[in-house]
């Protein structure tokens, strides 16, 4: 489980200066959960941290380097302060990513067109509209429509820093479709389908039509332990935390998010 303790403490918000993902390779050799390899645009670590980061440079230095700057939004977030403790980002890291936030979406909002676009663009040889909806969903927690600043970086600091635990609860809540505080089949293969349809022809080996549904009855043969058809938040950390091939798995939400 060394591998696992290295992605719990890694806090790197961009790959290194090639571009390249410092996690990449270190899939176990004959691992029957074959992790899929991505471009080198997909090979980003994060997704939704390389789109704010690129508006950031696209709109220049800004010359504010004190608080987070409120004034021009229509909805304004939480106090930098309080952002800073309850997050694993630092002052200049929180700054960084609300003045791309803002400048992508100057209503302080994001709205479920605006994550489709974001995964149009990182994953063109795909469909990543069922994907992007099914992410936009686990980040607006309260189902309002439209995902907050806050609620943006607060879903990032877990995703990117935090325990292995808390990743894999966003995990499930990623996929609980609809919130009921249990994974079906049906729910956990929605997803699936939905990463293997955004990856499209950049997925090694090529996917068949079955691949989906066959990862999705091998996780709940190990992970459905009293075999009621559903999987709890309980069974499924367990069972992720016990089974290294089923936490290999799991990191492909690290390179798709």
């Amino acid at each position: 489980m060394q591998a696992d303790k290295k992605k719990e403490v890694d806090g790197d918000l961009i790959p290194d200066a090639n571009g390249k993902d410092p996690n990449q390779g270190a899939e176990p050799e004959g691992s029957k959960w074959q992790k899929p390899r991505f471009s080198r645009k997909s090979l980003m670590k994060c997704c939704l941290v390389k789109w704010i980061i690129a508006s950031t440079t696209q709109q220049g230095p800004d010359s504010c380097d004190g608080d987070l700057e409120l004034s021009m939004v229509r909805h304004q977030p939480v106090g930098l302060d309080q952002l800073q403790a309850q997050t694993q980002f630092t002052r200049k890291e929180l700054q960084s990513l609300y003045r791309g936030f803002k400048n992508e979406c100057p209503s302080g909002l994001v709205d479920e067109e605006t994550f489709k676009t974001i995964y149009s663009q990182f994953f063109p040889q795909g469909d990543a509209n069922t994907y992007a909806h099914f992410l936009f969903n686990a980040f607006d927690m309260d189902r309002n429509g439209s995902i907050r600043f806050e609620d943006f970086v607060l879903g990032l600091s877990v995703l990117l820093r935090g325990s292995v635990t808390e990743k894999l609860r966003w995990a499930f809540n990623l996929y609980d479709i609809n919130k009921d505080g249990y994974i079906t089949k049906e729910e956990m293969l929605a997803i699936m389908t939905s990463i293997y349809d955004m990856m499209g022809r950049y997925t090694l080996p090529s996917v068949r039509d079955d691949s989906p549904f066959d990862h999705v009855e091998k996780f709940f043969q190990k992970m459905d332990r009293n075999r009621d058809g559903v999987v709890t938040i309980d069974e499924f950390i367990e069972t992720c935390q016990k089974d290294e091939n089923i936490m290999s798995s799991m990191q492909l939400f690290e390179n798709v998010i």
